[in-house]
């Protein structure tokens, strides 16, 4: 899944961006309203994390323009003040969820992880089964026939998207958009490197793998067939 991350204290959004990534999100950040809102309108986040406090538009003015635009993406709002005023006009200006500084990181990964289940796209569901294939989508854990498989962030990250559009043909650019940043060079072929990296540590050796090339067309995650290979 990807998140934008709109915070102006450097420190801050490295540390942001460095957790997310190691629990399997991409990670765009920006460091003013102005260049939020624009990040905002050209790709299509799973949810974003917002600060308050903010140079050129600050969080409740970005929020308020996101929802006035049509947004539905998520937005997690972060701020130092912990008054009820501050609070009540987090949520008035369309935030879904408020957050106040100090927080524990593992909290921010459990109200992310809860907007986004509730949130504009169709619910994640705790748990993913593709035939013998099992997603913990909570722990980012799978197992296979009982069997755990380990896999880096990334991998689990590419696993999961194709887990949820599960027998549907997902393009290169698709999987590209929701699993990597905005670093991503399209030119390279690191999609398919990845892909075959999780075929690698999913397939059976010899047998037919889950997930199925459509040439030209992008990937397939499906129970693998008995007919042959992939």
């Amino acid at each position: 899944m990807r998140l934008l991350v709109i915070e102006d204290e450097p420190d801050a959004a490295r540390m942001l961006a460095k957790g997310l990534r190691e629990h399997a999100y991409a990670v765009d950040l920006c460091a003013d309203g102005e260049s939020g809102c624009y990040q905002a309108s050209i790709v299509d986040y799973d949810a974003i994390v917002l600060d308050v406090m903010l140079p050129l538009r600050d969080g409740l003015e970005v929020c308020r323009h996101l929802r006035q635009t049509g947004a539905h993406v998520p937005v997690l709002m972060l701020t130092a003040r912990d008054s009820l005023e501050a609070r009540i006009a987090g949520l008035d200006s369309g935030a879904d969820d408020y957050l106040v500084k100090p927080f524990a990181f593992a909290e921010l990964l459990a109200r992310l992880r809860a907007l986004i289940r509730r949130g504009g796209r169709p619910r994640l569901p705790d748990r993913l089964e593709i035939g013998d294939l099992r997603l913990d989508t909570l722990a980012h854990r799978v197992t296979r026939d009982g069997e755990e498989i380990p896999l880096t962030a990334r991998e689990y990250a590419l696993l999961e998207y194709l887990a949820r559009h599960s027998g549907e043909v997902v393009g290169r650019a698709d999987i590209a958009e929701h699993v990597w940043d905005e670093h991503y060079d399209p030119l390279s072929n690191v999609v398919d490197v990845y892909v075959q990296r999780l075929r690698r540590k999913i397939d059976r050796n010899g047998g037919p793998s889950f997930i199925r090339t459509r040439r030209g067309e992008g990937y397939q995650l499906e129970p693998p067939r008995g007919d042959g290979p992939a």
